[in-house]
């Protein structure tokens, strides 16, 4: 009998931005929220394996989405698709006015670090615009955890996730803007 765990490994995810929507039934979706503007709507997700950030705006969809790397994914208008390690950060002008930054991390602690950082995740859920607690993998490792929190104006949106990964000590975080100008 094979057990499948709440989060794959963190070597195995990947970053990726699409100029398209993508469509809910590849995902496992645990927690949702949209937020309407004036100018731009959008979509937060917590999936699974991370999280699907779908942004609206001018006729144009922008997702952000952290998966597996064996998550079935269209090669369609993918605009980024990056492995998850160490830090990076990414700017996309789109012609239309919308401007895309992100900065995206997967860090690996000691386990120690990682327990007070998860418990301080864990304070935090209240506070959050979104969050998330999976199935434990085993009755003495933390619960992996997906928190995010979001500063929304009139024209620009910016999103900060947080997922854990206990197996491997590890969090995977972004802070995504997203701009009209």
């Amino acid at each position: 009998m094979s057990v499948r765990f709440a989060r794959p490994d963190a070597s195995e995810m990947m970053f990726h931005v699409f100029r398209r929507s993508l469509h809910p039934e590849l995902f496992m979706i645990n927690a949702e929220t949209r937020i309407v503007r004036e100018q731009f709507s959008v979509w937060i997700r917590i999936c699974d394996t991370g999280h699907w950030i779908s942004f609206l705006a001018r006729g144009e969809t922008i997702c952000e989405l952290m998966a597996s790397r064996g998550q079935m994914l269209p090669q369609r208008r993918s605009f980024l698709q990056k492995r998850l390690r160490g830090s990076r950060d990414e700017f996309i002008q789109f012609d239309n006015g919308i401007g895309y930054h992100v900065c995206y991390q997967l860090e690996q602690l000691d386990p120690e670090v990682f327990l007070n950082v998860h418990d301080e995740l864990l304070m935090d859920f209240r506070r959050a615009t979104l969050a998330h607690q999976f199935p434990c993998a085993n009755r003495l490792a933390p619960c992996p955890v997906s928190l995010i929190r979001t500063d929304v104006w009139e024209r620009s949106l910016l999103v900060h996730t947080y997922h854990t990964f206990p197996e491997n000590c590890a969090i995977a975080k972004t802070q995504s803007l997203f701009e009209i100008t």
